[in-house]
């Protein structure tokens, strides 16, 4: 046995021993600790940002995208943002014990269906540091403990928040393993914790690229809620307005491209192309974002660059934007069916039952009206913060936040009752 196994699996057993301790704590004293979690990473802002410089600096060194950069480093501004989601999670109402249904049938039993931790999280995810602490927040706000395994470009700066949670949780008289963060870059340690670690992981949740997503999924010998990369259409219908279409698709696309909720494809109806495209485009353009377009996107637009088929797959994550024309709504929506990764979708429009259709046919697990796409965010639905945003069909799905983190129980009450 590999020293390093030997290490996961310890990893492991604490994990477990942490989370059976964590279970039965407080609400107050689960929101003590997030408070006091909040404060430790505004008192080691300088501590953090020193370490991500160098995690940026060996980013630039290595060759890596200036959309990947943007996701890895830190300012002051992110550092007191993260702060800040960790002391919105607090006052998000504590889910654990919470009775999501109550009855009694004909046998007289008293029966609740009671909101539970989960248990032991391994959380695999790249490049965001600031992932370590919303992670780690919504774990304590949902009773559960996690094994985080950051990507090596962002594991210096994941250290030092992990520091800042573990002095949380020791300030709150919590189990200082309940968050516990693997340090070492060794990619083998992914495959560790894919294992299980001798069934002491419950759930697995990977955040990253699709390579890393599949790998997970082929891999894994625990349960696993999938993040599948963010391939966003926003649909311009004929009826939309030209003002709100120019304004929430400039911002779908291009107000952070390194975000998986970014709009990387535009669906436009032919009926409305020739009103709505062009001024669209420029807008696009004049921000910085090259446009490929199909041959009747580009007879509109002829700066266009032209589409190719893997255009439609590619979840570009920087000013890049494929743009199709469509004869109509059914032709969006089997776009979309077709080449969509089920993550997040947007129609434009003025039409109520145009409106209507698209929510009903889209199956993805955000669907938009009027609003661009990247509201696909925990912290904008209410959450304070996500894991990541479930592209699953079951469990949880669309932004995991601390009361998709939890499981149910039932508690059964009787007065001596025997089944005949």
């Amino acid at each position: 046995m590999s020293a390093l196994h030997t290490d996961m699996l310890a990893i492991g057993r604490r994990a477990r021993s942490a989370a059976q301790a964590l279970a039965q704590t407080t609400a107050q004293a689960r929101t003590h600790a997030l408070t006091l979690l909040a404060d430790a990473l505004l008192q080691a802002q300088a501590v953090i940002l020193q370490a991500n410089a160098r995690d940026v600096e060996a980013a630039r060194a290595a060759g890596l995208s200036e959309a990947l950069i943007d996701r890895l480093a830190l300012t002051p501004d992110r550092v007191a943002a993260i702060a800040q989601a960790v002391r919105v999670i607090a006052g998000v109402p504590d889910p654990l014990g919470a009775e999501l249904a109550r009855w009694t049938p004909a046998n007289g039993l008293d029966i609740a269906r009671v909101r539970t931790p989960i248990g032991v999280l391994g959380v695999i995810y790249e490049s965001r540091p600031n992932v370590t602490a919303d992670a780690a927040a919504l774990c304590i706000r949902s009773g559960n403990a996690a094994i985080l395994r950051c990507g090596s470009d962002c594991l210096q700066s994941s250290l030092a928040i992990a520091e800042a949670v573990r002095i949380a949780l020791i300030g709150a008289d919590l189990p200082a393993d309940a968050i516990q963060l693997i340090a070492t870059p060794d990619r083998d340690a992914v495959g560790h914790l894919l294992s299980g670690l001798e069934g002491t992981v419950d759930l697995l949740i990977p955040r990253g690229g699709k390579s890393l997503v599949a790998r997970v999924q082929s891999e894994a010998r625990a349960p696993v809620l999938g993040h599948l990369e963010g391939l966003c259409h926003t649909y311009l219908h004929h009826t939309a307005d030209l003002d709100v279409a120019r304004r929430v698709t400039l911002n779908a696309k291009m107000r952070r491209v390194s975000v998986c909720g970014a709009t990387e494809t535009l669906l436009v109806d032919r009926a409305g192309a020739e009103r709505l495209l062009p001024q669209v485009a420029a807008d696009l353009m004049a921000a910085g974002c090259e446009l490929r377009g199909d041959d009747a996107a580009r007879a509109l637009v002829p700066d266009m660059a032209e589409a190719t088929q893997a255009d439609w797959t590619t979840e570009y994550l920087a000013p890049i934007l494929s743009v199709r024309i469509v004869e109509d709504l059914d032709d969006a929506v089997d776009h979309i069916r077709r080449y969509g990764s089920g993550h997040t979708e947007a129609i434009i429009t003025m039409d109520e039952t145009a409106a209507q259709r698209f929510t009903d046919a889209v199956d993805s697990a955000i669907v938009l009206v009027n609003a661009s796409t990247q509201f696909a965010d925990g912290g904008e639905f209410g959450f304070g913060g996500e894991i990541g945003i479930s592209t699953s069909r079951l469990h949880a799905r669309g932004p995991v936040g601390a009361e998709q983190l939890t499981t149910y129980k039932y508690v059964v009450r009787g007065q001596g009752q025997t089944r005949p």
